[in-house]
């Protein structure tokens, strides 16, 4: 599995998922927008249009939502979850040891897990993603969290993540 910044790693359950959100925000998500803003326009005095610049506000987010998507969904890398090999990278659920606390997460995109999971996620460029890439069941190593202290990571399982 090749791993590279410009490449997410996505379940093909979370890509498909993230393709119908992109659908219907861009298509009809959008236009039901445009008519609100329409509507509110019509009302008369857009200064103090609360509903005008509620509207207004909801198109920026959901533009904005679309963008990320269409990237996200564009350098995607899809498919079948990572080798069961004890190797830590994107699309494993990890348990460590850090800072001599027991704690379970998913390195990858925090788009992989829905919302009925609650995972939690660290994306492969953060700072403790980075640092545990490659790692293997039972090392041990040091990283700097952002707030500069070393903090101690012991690498307890590295399974394929199923959602």
């Amino acid at each position: 599995m090749s791993n590279t910044d410009s490449a997410p790693w996505l379940t093909q359950e979370a890509y498909d998922r993230l393709k119908k959100e992109l659908d219907y925000s861009s298509g009809p998500g959008r236009q039901e927008i445009i008519d609100r803003i329409e509507q509110a326009r019509e009302e008369g005095d857009l200064k103090e249009n609360g509903g005008y610049h509620a509207a207004r506000e909801e198109q920026s987010k959901n533009e904005g939502r679309i963008q990320e998507l269409k990237q996200l969904l564009e350098t995607a890398s899809v498919g079948d979850s990572p080798e069961d090999n004890g190797v830590v990278e994107p699309g494993k659920v990890v348990e460590a040891k850090i800072a001599g606390d027991l704690e379970t997460f998913l390195l990858g995109n925090r788009e992989i897990a829905d919302d009925k999971d609650s995972i939690t996620v660290y994306s492969e460029r953060s700072p403790i993603g980075a640092a545990i890439q490659g790692a293997k069941v039972g090392d041990t190593l040091t990283y700097a969290a952002p707030n500069g202290k070393d903090i101690t990571v012991e690498i307890v399982s590295a399974t394929p993540y199923k959602p």
